[in-house]
């Protein structure tokens, strides 16, 4: 029998099951969703689909969980909110891009983030040695938000997200569907196709989005749990390029509005959430820092400054000095 796992050509002397596939393969059923034919297979039928000669199959991976963080000392009246699940932290950050895991696990302990983005690959089946995330950031630990990180069309991001929450129960999710190699602008057309779908099938869509005012208006009104405009380009580290805009975003919003992609420096997120908004997202400013881990800590600072900062309310801006002594008195 032939099959075709993960795109690489497999021969079997006998008939199999998906359960005897599996353990062949020597992987636990329960931290893998299957794709036969470009359908989802329920783990509750892995014992009973007998596989065919010529079946193409997808095993992705991830172990699914995590669980919101109280800090006992935080203000429990200023926590970040999202569709119900109470974080401690207003700082996501992304897991890609380390030298290692084990770079990526201390820069995130560094962050003080309990919400980390992660990505759904195949399961590599011909070294099942190779470390995995979940061996180095555990999902009991940290909140995992599975995204669709290189998905250029509605049906990829629709795919990628239901192979997610077959592999781990998630319904939490981070859309992003991009435009352009180049750019990696959001398609906008597609986001909103695929977040409709989504949320018809019951994911709680937490969208990566043009800093459009309007566009951002469709996506809370559709039932999106949190908008994600972009700050700049994805990895461009640019900062805050449309401050207005994400102004406007915040403003009109009812759901968190958190920026994601084009942070930076630690001045990039403290303006971020001087705006106002939510929290903020990053991967690429603290993993391509020379320094990741300082640069995590200083990100961790920056975010709950620039929070302290909205809070507190800036003075007014005014055009003419007005000093800061008292004038009565004066020698």
């Amino acid at each position: 029998m032939h099959l075709t796992i993960n795109g690489e050509n497999h021969q079997f002397e006998v008939a199999l099951t998906l359960s005897s596939l599996l353990k062949q393969l020597d992987l636990d059923g329960s931290k893998v969703a299957i794709e036969r034919n470009l359908e989802i297979v329920p783990k509750s039928t892995y014992d009973s689909v007998m596989l065919a000669d010529g079946d193409k199959l997808e095993i992705v991976h991830f172990i699914g969980g995590g669980h919101s963080v109280t800090d006992p000392n935080s203000d429990e009246n200023d926590n970040l909110i999202v569709a119900g699940r109470t974080l401690k932290s207003r700082l996501i950050v992304g897991t890609g891009k380390y030298k290692d895991f084990e770079e990526t696990k201390l820069a995130i302990e560094a962050s003080g983030a309990d919400m980390v983005t992660v990505a759904v690959r195949r399961v590599n089946i011909t070294d099942r040695n190779q470390p995995m995330l979940v061996d180095y950031v555990d999902p009991k630990k940290y909140v995992y938000l599975p995204n669709t990180a290189f998905c250029y069309t509605a049906d990829e991001a629709l795919r990628t997200l239901r192979l997610a929450r077959e592999a781990g129960g998630w319904d939490l999710v981070k859309l992003e569907v991009l435009g352009h190699e180049k750019t990696l602008y959001p398609n906008m057309v597609e986001t909103l196709k695929a977040a409709r779908t989504l949320i018809d099938e019951g994911f709680k869509v937490m969208v990566y989005c043009s800093d459009d005012p309007i566009m951002c208006q469709e996506l809370e009104d559709m039932g999106c749990v949190a908008i994600m405009p972009l700050g700049a380009p994805i990895g461009s580290g640019l900062g805050i390029q449309n401050p207005v805009g994400i102004g406007i975003i915040k403003e009109q919003a009812k759901v968190p509005v958190i920026v994601d992609a084009g942070v930076g420096t630690a001045s990039d997120a403290t303006i971020a959430m001087e705006l106002g908004c939510d929290g903020v997202l990053m991967n690429t400013a603290i993993a391509h820092s020379p320094n990741p881990i300082t640069m995590a800590s200083a990100m961790k600072d920056a975010v709950t400054a620039g929070r302290k900062s909205f809070l507190a309310g800036r003075m007014p801006r005014k055009s003419y000095a007005d000093p800061s002594s008292p004038r009565t008195g004066l020698i």
